[in-house]
């Protein structure tokens, strides 16, 4: 199973742009802080993440405000040049 979900801060958006097939389509960059246990160590985590939201869940993401937390859920699929992960967001809750 492919399933990511996120804590998140929305800290870049590019203009909507539109896909091929007629689909509005938005690139995001995504900033995520916390603190997990690896192995029974605490370890801070902190990562930037390239992301784009397609579809009717662009209209969710237009409307959160750069610097604005939030849930984000979505798979993971490789870029198209094949270097690197993109996280296709499916979902947001702007309230978690």
């Amino acid at each position: 199973m492919n399933r990511l979900v996120l804590s998140a801060t929305l800290v870049e958006r590019a203009v909507l742009r539109y896909t091929p097939a007629g689909l509005p389509a938005l690139d995001l960059s995504l900033q995520h802080e916390s603190e997990v246990s690896e192995d029974g160590v605490p370890r801070k985590v902190s990562m930037e993440i390239k992301a784009v939201g397609i579809g009717a869940v662009t209209r969710a993401l237009l409307a959160l405000e750069l610097g604005a937390a939030g849930l984000y859920g979505g798979f993971i699929t490789s870029t198209r040049n094949k270097r690197g992960l993109l996280f296709h967001i499916t979902s947001v809750d702007p309230a978690a």
